[in-house]
Order: structure tokens, then sequence, then C-alpha cells
């Protein structure tokens, strides 16, 4: 009943509940088919997400489809000349998501329960897709990124989610390091985003909530 209610929800529990699951089955033989049928997963309630929104669905339905071909092409085929490519779509498709539940979300003056879910489902969205620009990264410089341990050495999906996550919230970037310039500056515009996005979404839905119960 919560989910059917409040769908902005679903999406936050699926995104969380990758979140525990990707260590465990990064190091498998299965570990690329396992993380790319979580992302399909994520891209369809994303897509529904957005269809409960005002912005148009068709450009994620795009966004989507050709990213689901290339990974699929990517894993099936083991094209690595596919994955910057792929991780750009993933990229462009998560923006696009994040910003329709922006829209979404300042178009009523009134802090409904399921647009408080929704804060937290643009926030894994926008750490999602700040995660596949580091990869992006990482495909056009490898070395890209260092960390305590193997400078220098190629970093898995579960390093470069939690250098999001960290870069994002401003909590500081742990033993992941962007080393090269490219990947300074998106870990610069992503501390900026997280900022503004606290400043000016979510603390306008705490706003509402307070003048709710005050009224």
């Amino acid at each position: 009943m919560l989910l059917r209610r409040h769908p902005s929800a679903l999406l936050l529990l699926a995104q969380l509940a990758c979140v525990l699951l990707y260590p465990f089955v990064e190091q498998t033989h299965a570990a690329r088919i396992l993380v790319g049928a979580f992302g399909v997963l994520i891209l369809l309630l994303a897509l529904r997400m957005i269809g409960h929104t005002s912005a148009r669905l068709w450009p994620g339905l795009c966004l989507a489809a050709a990213a689901v071909v290339l990974n699929a092409l990517y894993i099936g085929l083991g094209i690595e000349q596919l994955l910057p490519w792929q991780a750009a779509l993933e990229a462009a498709f998560y923006f696009y998501a994040a910003g329709s539940l922006v829209s979404y979300m300042l178009a009523d003056r009134r802090a409904t329960t399921d647009e408080l879910y929704a804060a937290g489902a643009t926030l894994t969205l926008l750490v999602w897709a700040f995660s596949y620009l580091l990869v992006l990264c990482q495909a056009w410089q490898p070395g890209a990124f260092g960390g305590a341990v193997d400078v220098g050495a190629p970093r898995a999906w579960t390093d470069l989610v939690f250098l999001s996550f960290a870069l994002f919230t401003s909590t500081g970037i742990g033993d992941v390091i962007p080393l090269s310039p490219l990947a300074r500056a998106i870990a610069s515009l992503e501390m900026f985003t997280g900022v503004m996005y606290l400043a000016l979404v979510v603390s306008r839905l705490i706003g509402l909530s307070v003048a709710q119960r005050r009224d």
C-alpha cells in the first residue's frame, strides 16, 4: 500500500538495495550481468517516476533504451570501447530523471509525503548520474582515480559510487582520490550540485512541512 501510494518510495528503496547488493556480486563471474540487471530495474523505476511528473517521457525512454542496448552489447560481447558511450547515456538519463523529480517537487506549494520520498530518490539519482560521469572519466583517462593502495589503478564501480556519495553530501572523499584535472573538475561540480540541492530543494520541502504543521 505504501509503495502504491508513494511511487518515489519504491525507487528510493530499490536504489538503496542496490547499494547494499553491489559489493556482494561485484567479484563474481556474473557480476556484469547482475549489475546490468540491477541497472535496468532502476531505469524502469525511474521511467515510472518520470511518468508521474510533468516532464516528457519520450526523452527518458530514448536515453534508457539506448543505454540498455549498449549495456547488453558491452556485457554480451565484451566490447570495452562501448563503456564510455554507455556511461554517458546512463549519466544523461539519470540527470534527466533527477531534473524531472526536482521540477515535480518544486511545482507544489505543499510538501506531500511522496515528495519527501522523492527528495531521497532524487539524491540517489544524482549520485548515480555523477557515478557514471566518474566511470566515463576513468574510461577516458586511465589512472584518473587513486587511493591509499594501488594508486592510479582502475577503481571498481562500488568505489566510484562511494566517492560520488561522499562528494555529493560533502562528507569527504575517503580513500578514493580524484587525480586527473578532469576527475577533480567533475568532483568539484558534484560538490557544488550537492550543496545547491540541499540548500534549494531539501530546505524548501522542510520549510513547507514546518509551515503546514503550524497551519
